[in-house]
């Protein structure tokens, strides 16, 4: 192979053998080669015809070192027309490191850097695990939750405005969801927007009644925050309550200036299981859906931080653990988790990156006959 690439060039062209020969080495320098001149007569095949007769010995290394020096260059002017091809100056180093050392794309690509950012060690930290956010669901998670006054609830709206009652697998299906939301989609007792706003005021001032104002921590929740405040890692609060009630409860736990960013009801238009509202949280937070951590109490929150892109640690407060195993993580309480878990659950990287492993592909069957 070697022999008919030196034939080759010969033949296209390129400067006869003839005296000394300089070629380059490994190491890109230009150097004579250590041949004996002899003119070059005639190529054929695999033998070469020369007019003045060498050493035994001599003629064959000579000309095996002058095909190797011609098949590198050609190998060379044959890679150097690709502008954005890589050619190593070692042409005997075979072992392949995994990384593209093209000039130009070092550091890899990474959907959390961000190349206008001067600071450096902000930069690569953007790119690893230390970088993430936290996003809260409020009821069930930081607070303690009573089931049974969201039936409760529902029960009385559907009474006061003459509608079936609806049961009990009806109730637990608009778990999550916005009023308005449930009121259309599942319950189906109104489509006009006039209505759906009267109905969902009135129900979550009957719940609101019925819950009295009091509001107190779930055990271990405390703590986790902060540890989380420790650590300047941002966190976001989404919730499907209006955003009144929803800061007045902040406000009478003792909360408020701890969350840097706060979602309710108003500010996006479906609730779970529809992802809008963590992944509109994350776009408040400034970070990208892979660096997020949702923590919720449902499966539906599971299932709407999964469509998003996000991991999802679930807290076992209104069911078991055993159904929660969808989560990335499930707790039964958050002071559980040490910034250690979560940097670990962020380190798992999606194929959004880039370094998820490759699906593998279903073979076609073959007939054997």
């Amino acid at each position: 192979m070697v022999e008919s690439i030196a034939g080759t060039t010969s033949l296209l062209g390129h400067r006869p053998i003839y005296g000394s020969y300089c070629c380059k080495d490994v190491l890109n320098k230009r150097k004579p080669s250590d041949l004996f001149p002899f003119p070059f007569t005639q190529f054929l095949g695999r033998r070469v015809y020369s007019s003045v007769s060498l050493p035994k010995g001599c003629v064959q290394q000579s000309f095996t070192s002058l095909i190797k020096s011609q098949a590198m260059e050609l190998t060379k002017e044959a890679y150097s027309s690709r502008e954005k091809e890589w050619i190593p100056r070692d042409f005997r180093y075979g072992i392949h490191t995994g990384v593209d050392c093209r000039p130009g794309v070092w550091p890899p690509e990474n959907k959390a850097d961000n190349p206008a950012l001067n600071n450096p060690l902000l930069r690569l930290e953007r790119m690893g695990c230390g970088w993430l956010g936290a996003i809260f669901e409020w009821e069930g998670v930081l607070i303690e939750d009573n089931p049974d006054l969201e039936k409760q609830a529902w029960l009385a709206l559907s009474e006061e405005e003459g509608k079936s009652t609806p049961p009990a697998f009806v109730l637990r299906r608009i778990e999550g969801m916005k009023n308005e939301q449930a009121i259309a989609e599942v319950l189906c007792w109104s489509r006009d927007p006039g209505e759906l706003k009267r109905m969902a005021c009135r129900k979550e001032e009957i719940y609101q009644a019925r819950h009295g104002g009091i509001y107190r921590f779930r055990s271990g929740s405390q703590e986790f925050v902060n540890v989380l405040m420790h650590y300047k890692v941002p966190m976001a609060l989404v919730s499907t309550r209006p955003r009144k009630y929803l800061e007045t409860a902040i406000q009478a736990i003792g909360m408020e200036g701890i969350f840097n960013v706060i979602v309710a009801a108003e500010d996006v238009h479906r609730g779970k299981p529809d992802p809008e509202m963590f992944v509109y949280a994350a776009q408040l937070l400034q970070f990208i859906p892979e660096r997020c951590i949702v923590f919720g109490n449902s499966n539906q929150t599971v299932e709407a931080a999964h469509d998003a892109q996000m991991k999802c640690v679930a807290v076992a407060s209104k069911h078991p653990v055993y159904e929660l195993g969808a989560a990335d993580l499930v707790v039964k309480h958050l002071d559980e988790l040490s910034i250690i878990d979560l940097k670990n659950l962020a380190a798992i990287e999606s194929a959004e990156f880039g370094s998820g492993e490759s699906e593998l592909e279903m073979e076609p069957d073959e007939d054997h006959r």
